[in-house]
């Protein structure tokens, strides 16, 4: 009878179990990249797919696809749109076709850190914008750092904002980015990330704008010969997932791949900051010369870049631009008063 009682037990269990682990179905997402390998953002995509295996029992699974292999950044966020990708980290400035108040995010001199970024994207402000994307068929699950951008060249060091004149630069395809090189005297010239290098080499173009990590990894040094720390931009990836593919999972899966992402997110920042860091001195030891505006000469640019800022301001909305610079007083308040 003991025997009936703990055979029935067993039975229910696993009556009880099943419907779990039914909604766990064998997936494999591939997830296209335009950088390298053996950059963090790449890094980052391995560690979600070590995360999402491990929580699924090895059902789920993520399968990177490195420098460009299925597309740049632009052709890559329609292929989830229309259901022939899984996934792919674009920068947040490819959104703004879509979605124009992503492109706040964008605008010159905004951030002054990463802590900053953090709490705003991790905060009401970011998460209300990635609740935008499942209209336009993606679905945002988390931001990733690419970092603060600066300003690379083979022609002349950039020491003071009126150096930067006459330089044809490599820029995003985007309205935002076009005028805001523009309006430092450059030639702005749009093109995809994966022809840059080749264009450097060849002398296409004069230089490009970038973080250090990807100046790095990218080995643009190898076609670059100097290297001004800018800072005139903060540039955030978006962790995007198809949504054909998000709806075709299961509430449990769902979890799992926001689980794996959050993770995934966390590491990717600390791993991209650990690089930055140590990215310029390696940029100095293979020959890039390295240098820094001044405080006067940074004011320089942002009085360049007014006209840029407040017609992108207006133009992606004048109340999410304020939301933005609502949040971010709050999170200065807040860390001023840490602070003390």
């Amino acid at each position: 009878m003991k025997f009936k009682s703990l055979a029935l037990a067993a039975t229910v269990l696993a009556a009880l179990a099943a419907p779990v682990s039914a909604q766990i179905k064998e997936h494999v997402f591939k997830v296209g990249i335009g950088l390298s390998e053996d950059h963090p953002q790449a890094l980052a995509v391995k560690h979600f797919a070590e995360k999402l295996a491990a929580k699924s029992g090895g059902k789920m699974n993520a399968k990177l696809f490195a420098s460009g292999s299925l597309g740049n950044d632009v052709s890559m966020t329609s292929a989830l749109r229309g259901g022939t990708l899984e996934m792919t980290v674009p920068d947040s400035s490819t959104l703004m076709s879509l979605i124009k108040p992503f492109g706040v995010l964008n605008l010159p001199l905004t951030f002054n850190n990463e802590q900053e970024a953090d709490a705003v994207l991790d905060g009401p402000f970011g998460q209300k914008l990635l609740a935008k994307l499942p209209e336009k068929g993606l679905v945002g699950l988390g931001y990733w750092e690419n970092g603060f951008r600066h300003v690379t060249n083979s022609r002349r060091p950039v020491n003071k904002a009126d150096d930067l004149a006459g330089l044809k630069l490599r820029v995003i395809q985007s309205p935002l980015f076009l005028d805001t090189f523009n309006a430092l005297g450059t030639n702005a010239t749009p093109m995809p990330f994966t022809e840059l290098y080749t264009a450097m080499e060849q002398a296409a173009v004069d230089g490009q704008e970038n973080p250090p990590a990807t100046i790095l990894t990218s080995k643009f040094y190898e076609v670059q010969k100097h290297l001004v720390l800018s800072r005139h931009m903060y540039s955030a990836w978006v962790l995007l997932m198809s949504k054909k593919t998000w709806d075709g999972l299961s509430a449990q899966e769902q979890k799992i791949v926001q689980e794996a992402a959050r993770e995934a997110t966390l590491f990717e920042r600390k791993s991209i900051r650990a690089l930055s860091e140590t990215a310029l001195g390696d940029l100095k030891k293979v020959g890039m010369q390295i240098t820094e505006l001044p405080a006067a000469e940074q004011a320089k640019l942002r009085a360049k870049l007014q006209p840029v800022l407040a017609k992108y301001g207006r133009e992606f909305g004048e109340e999410t631009t304020n939301e933005l610079m609502s949040e971010l007083a709050k999170v200065r308040g807040t860390a001023a008063t840490a602070a003390k």
